[in-house]
């Protein structure tokens, strides 16, 4: 039988990002893939593709993670977009309640859609609420930096000093992506366990941000972990994947590209 991953995150309904990458990244990777959905995210093509961001009741969210845990033996579930605090709080009980082996947390610090105080109180109900339940994390420059109080990280050295703080903070394991913010030719993601630090490198793609990367790398994670991959292992596989969705990344009549899984091949 199939493992099955759970993806708790937003919809992104072009496709490019949230549950829908996830749900992709899953059945690319042979994992069979189920989601509750905590948001709906939809660009404003008349309003410089600004995020139109509509909070799903906490209580339909609770009945989907019911739903697909009752359903399925799911011991692996990825967090992505939450967006509120109340969202937060469903979902921590939610996780609370039931005893996941991996809790893979993507930590989306910045919600688009949401006045500056709004997304403060959301940023710091997750670092309270969801990050002591994860056991791996996702971090990316900005949310390295938010997460180890650094005050910059301009090198793979300075993310080598994030991953462990943040892991000597939370426990967790941490895979922090340099993407294309860190000079030098090689898009370079740290991984730290707590004993092994290992850089994994690829050579850039472009020099731009492509939608749904960071989707598409916890999810990816998510769907080796569910196999019963390491996190090492996860790690070097959802990089691959990665580099794969960006190449062959899809684009459309928006200012950017969204990834694309349908080509990686192991």
């Amino acid at each position: 039988m199939t493992h099955v991953a759970l993806t708790i995150a937003g919809s992104e309904t072009t496709g490019g990002a949230g549950a829908q990458t996830d749900l992709k990244t899953f059945h690319q990777l042979g994992t069979f893939g189920t989601a509750a959905l905590t948001c709906i995210v939809s660009f404003d093509p008349q309003n410089d593709w600004s995020h139109r961001f509509v909070p799903v009741e906490p209580q339909v969210i609770a009945d989907q993670i019911e739903a697909t845990t009752a359903v399925h033996d799911i011991d692996t579930v990825k967090i992505g977009m939450l967006g509120t605090p109340v969202t937060i709080d469903t979902v921590a009980t939610a996780l609370a309640e039931r005893s996941f082996t991996n809790v893979v947390l993507d930590p989306v610090l910045i919600c688009k859609g949401q006045e500056p105080g709004a997304a403060l109180d959301t940023d710091n109900a997750l670092k309270e609420q969801i990050l002591p339940l994860a056991t791996y994390v996702t971090p990316n420059h900005f949310e390295a930096l938010a997460l180890s109080g650094m005050e910059s990280i301009e090198s793979v050295e300075d993310l080598t000093e994030a991953a462990r703080r943040i892991h000597d903070t939370y426990d967790v394991v941490v895979l922090a992506k340099g993407g294309v913010v860190l000079d030098g030719p090689d898009a370079v993601d740290v991984f730290y366990d707590g004993e092994q630090v290992v850089e994994l490198r690829s050579p850039k793609i472009g020099e731009e941000r492509v939608s749904g990367a960071g989707c598409t790398l916890a999810a990816a994670v998510t769907a080796e972990l569910a196999k019963g991959a390491t996190p090492l292992e996860a790690a070097r596989v959802a990089k691959a994947v990665v580099s794969s969705s960006i190449e062959n990344r899809q684009g459309g009549h928006a200012p950017f590209e969204a990834v694309y899984q349908g080509e990686y091949r192991a």
